[in-house]
């Protein structure tokens, strides 16, 4: 692993998330805290995977303090875009902030989900989900991420089959959806 670097914490509980319609509409904000209460409100999110040169994707443990998974391995980064910011800036600031990665961002597909995590809290996200290729080692930002580490793409699926309770739901989702239905978009060139 490479030398975690810290950053400041880059998100908080009381930051405004888009809030949208099925259609990806923006029908207003409210702070993160309460979109992740109960069930959740369908807001407008992201997820990033990041490829190195070997076609290795990048998976990273959730920091310990999230509210949603702590401790869960999920893909390079997932986040969501600030009020007037385009979906692509998003990805390419959020890669930064949390991985030190300079990133192109490759949108591939958008899809709704909602996840419960116990009585903590909820996902419910309208989620865009882009790749990125030839990354060198991550310079992680040690306030959101526990750990890291590159797999490669066939283990990665038998990591999720022989034990799913450790990855986030939507890492999941997006990984079938990936493998299936965009597998020449996730191997090196």
């Amino acid at each position: 692993m490479a030398q975690r670097v810290r950053f400041e914490v880059v998100s908080s509980d009381d930051e405004p998330l888009i809030l949208v319609d099925e259609q990806d509409r923006e029908i207003g904000t409210l702070d993160k805290e309460s979109c992740h209460d109960g069930a959740g409100k369908l807001h407008r999110a992201f997820s990033l995977f990041v490829f190195n040169a070997k076609g290795d994707t990048l998976l990273q443990r959730r920091h310990p303090s999230k509210r949603l998974w702590p401790g869960y391995w999920s893909n390079g980064c997932c986040s969501h875009p600030r009020s007037g910011e385009v979906l692509e800036e998003a990805v390419v600031r959020r890669a930064h902030q949390e991985l030190g990665l300079a990133v192109v961002p490759e949108f591939l597909f958008k899809f709704q989900y909602q996840a419960s995590f116990g009585d903590i809290g909820s996902e419910f996200e309208l989620c865009s989900v882009f790749v990125s290729h030839g990354a060198e080692a991550p310079h992680v930002n040690a306030a959101e991420i526990a750990e890291w580490r590159w797999i490669p793409r066939h283990e990665l699926g038998r990591e999720i089959q022989a034990a799913p309770g450790s990855f986030t739901p939507w890492l999941k989702i997006e990984w079938q959806r990936l493998t299936t239905e965009f597998p020449a978009r996730i191997r090196p060139s």
